[in-house]
């Protein structure tokens, strides 16, 4: 009787599964019919994604502006910098870490008024022009008031850029498509340490003494001015949010970029944002501890990467002249930017984050290792490798806040920002990590970066395991209520 019983709860369960595909499959059909059927469907979205990805591109070449007009004070640093501002003690560290403090103030405001406005054509592009032209003033200044000033503002007006960047992305494309996206965009950043490297030496070495200004001046021109232009070029690129974006898509595009977000997660996007006031998802952010926890631990990532803002220094230890210094930081970066597209693309189609986050990171901190334990030229500058490549880490970590966060944007768009935004206190200290009397071992700085990287290791895996814990719950409501498979966290 017992093996009869089991026997037809058996067959009542497998009768309930297919019941059950049966259902979805016929409401998958129903959706598609709006748009011709399954294939036409297909197509469709394929060439939506097409249009879109052609011109989500020049948010890559605004990166890599944003970074080379961020980090260019690096390069000047070799050419004179320092002596023509007469700077002094930790000043020069002090106009590195000024740039976060204006940086850190303006991005969660700047991605609820973006979420707000929804034209992210018109105010990234405008945020732009104005950093671009601060980044040329830095040219004409002559001591370290004027230069703190322009590093300030510089900081206060780039802050618009990367969690705007990260949010537009977000409104467009689904969880499974992000991460490459994600990565994509951030390459930039890996990108600008490569060619920022060698467009600054290009500069520095033949533009010394023309018209009467000193190479590194010409370097905030030339680069300001650059920046600016393809500002004025992107308004005219950019997209803005599906809700907002009529100009270059059909109806019937609009509509399917529409139903892809809800369909992603279940849920409607705009409706879910416009439902408690402008300040809802400002609450909603501050008051969930995995948005706080997230940004501890990306904190503590942003200090272990700080070498960033110090590379031709670091560089510089192997004794080479400054043009070869410059030209040398190339390589690592190009390094690193196959690195986390190879990681990120892979991460996307396994749906893992954690592991594509700690492996990189691991293998930074054998970089870091390799850098206290030898002064070997061939043995310091694979070490750069290593530590460069550790930002595929970072890349996905930033994809992994985005998931975990899907809904309502509102919410998103500030847990990005403030996320982001809080993790530059890593940068403010990472400035002050690197001081030149630590030098040329720099035994101590690497030894604070292996430390943050651990932790960071550490309160990945610890979020891992919450989402895993929270993934099993929403499986066993499904059961109990005889749901089909819904919404799970990637982790």
């Amino acid at each position: 009787m017992g093996s009869s019983s089991s026997l037809n709860e058996k067959d009542h369960d497998d009768a309930g599964f297919e019941n059950r595909r049966d259902v979805e499959a016929d409401l998958q059909h129903n959706i598609d019919e709006e748009f011709g059927g399954h294939e036409a469907r297909k197509k469709l979205e394929k060439k939506l994604l097409l249009k879109l990805d052609i011109r989500m591109s020049i948010l890559i070449v605004i990166y890599i502006l944003n970074y080379i007009d961020r980090n260019n004070a690096s390069a000047a640093r070799l050419r004179g910098f320092e002596k023509d501002l007469n700077l002094k003690g930790q000043e020069f560290n002090t106009l590195l870490s000024i740039l976060y403090v204006g940086y850190i103030l303006m991005q969660i405001p700047s991605n609820m008024f973006l979420n707000y406005i929804g034209k992210p054509s018109i105010y990234l592009p405008c945020c732009m022009i104005i950093w671009g032209m601060i980044s040329t003033l830095t040219g004409i200044t002559n001591n370290f008031v004027g230069a703190l000033l322009t590093r300030f503002f510089l900081g206060f007006v780039e802050a618009a850029f990367f969690p705007g960047a990260l949010f537009l992305l977000s409104k467009w494309y689904k969880r499974s498509e992000l991460g490459m996206r994600t990565a994509i965009l951030s390459c930039g950043s890996l990108i600008s340490n490569a060619f920022g490297s060698l467009i600054a030496s290009g500069i520095l070495d033949g533009m010394e003494g023309r018209l009467g200004h000193s190479a590194w001046r010409w370097l905030f021109y030339i680069e300001g001015a650059l920046t600016m232009f393809v500002a004025v070029c992107a308004i005219f690129i950019l997209p803005d949010f599906p809700a907002t974006s009529h100009t270059w898509l059909s109806p019937e595009e609009v509509r399917l970029a529409e139903k892809r977000m809800e369909e992603d997660v279940g849920v409607g996007d705009e409706a879910e944002t416009e439902s408690g006031g402008q300040f809802h998802g400002l609450v909603m952010a501050i008051t969930d501890w995995k948005v706080w926890w997230l940004a501890l631990a990306l904190t503590s990532l942003v200090v272990s990467l700080s070498f960033n803002a110090f590379f031709p220094t670091l560089s510089a230890t192997m004794g080479y002249s400054t043009t070869i210094t410059l030209l040398l930081c190339a390589p690592p970066w190009v390094f690193a930017t196959i690195v986390a597209f190879c990681m990120c693309r892979h991460s996307d189609r396994s749906r893992e984050r954690f592991w594509h986050i700690a492996i990189p990171l691991a293998f930074g901190i054998v970089g870091f290792i390799i850098a206290i334990s030898t002064m070997n030229l061939a043995a310091r500058y694979i070490s750069l490798f290593l530590m460069a490549q550790s930002y595929a880490g970072f890349i996905i970590f930033l994809t992994w806040v985005s998931n975990s966060i899907p809904r309502p944007p509102s919410k998103r768009a500030v847990a990005l920002a403030f996320i982001n935004a809080f993790s530059q206190l890593g940068n403010i200290a990472g400035s002050y990590v690197w001081p030149k009397n630590w030098g040329p071992t720099y035994a101590h700085s690497y030894a604070i970066c292996i430390s943050t990287n651990g932790l960071c290791i550490i309160m990945c895996y610890l979020f891992k395991r919450h989402l895993e814990q929270k993934n099993r719950e929403f499986a066993q409501k499904e059961q109990e209520e005889g749901r089909p498979a819904g919404f799970r966290f990637i982790t």
